[in-house]
């Protein structure tokens, strides 16, 4: 089960006064913290550390936030990383941007380490939980393997970034129940996450394109569900 004892924390951030605050809170939290200063930067020390989270700042010289996310995202190693974007930039454009990217959340500077802390601790929690199920959902064609985050449709292996898988999971876990968007926003990213309600359509968007369209349907002005019929 994760701890904070155990949990990595790659901090990236061009501002060393904004990187100095986190570090110093996440080690006196019991973080293991790694830090770099871009995006570039970013990808050779997750390599180097391979961080449960990476908190990385949008806006950054020699390599942005988004296109460092993206590159990650691409690296199989790094598919189920929680990647945080830290940004002074509050336009919905951008946090849409931002999870389309394969962002996990996103946190609007200035930052409050106590509010910061209580959300990587629901993560731990939430990783923690998921070490614990074992189960495999079978549908049609296709396979949820929970234990080792793979997705395989007939006998084709898929691979989603984290919260694809746990947004599939959750909808296949319960087949032709309909959740709306404020029901996957807190079973999926959790009550204690702030993000925007377009970000489900993002995610179920990515989904779709890797699985197929007929799997999950959209039920107007409701929700969304996994179809079986």
């Amino acid at each position: 089960m994760q701890t904070t004892t155990n949990y990595k924390i790659l901090v990236v951030d061009d501002d060393p006064d904004i990187v100095e605050l986190l570090q110093y809170n996440l080690t006196r939290e019991g973080y293991d913290v790694a830090t770099a200063e871009n995006g570039k930067k970013a990808i050779d020390a997750a390599i180097l550390s391979n961080p449960d989270v990476i908190l990385m700042d949008v806006m950054m010289p020699v390599m942005d936030g988004i296109a460092a996310c993206r590159q990650l995202r691409e690296m199989g190693e790094f598919r189920s990383t929680h990647i945080i974007f830290l940004t002074a930039r509050s336009e919905e454009f951008s946090e849409v941007a931002a999870f389309d990217a394969g962002a996990d959340d996103f946190i609007t500077k200035p930052i409050k380490p106590r509010a910061l802390l209580s959300r990587l601790a629901a993560f731990a929690r939430r990783d923690a939980q998921e070490e614990e199920q074992d189960k495999v959902i079978e549908i049609g064609d296709l396979r949820i393997d929970r234990t080792s985050f793979a997705v395989y449709k007939g006998e084709a292996k898929i691979t989603l970034p984290k919260k694809e898988f746990e947004l599939l999971s959750f909808l296949a876990a319960t087949p032709n129940k309909v959740f709306s968007r404020e029901e996957l926003l807190n079973n999926v990213w959790g009550s204690d996450v702030y993000v925007i309600a377009r970000t489900v359509d993002v995610h179920i968007r990515k989904v779709r394109e890797k699985i197929g369209e007929d799997n999950i349907k959209t039920i107007k002005g409701v929700g969304y569900k996994f179809n079986t019929d």
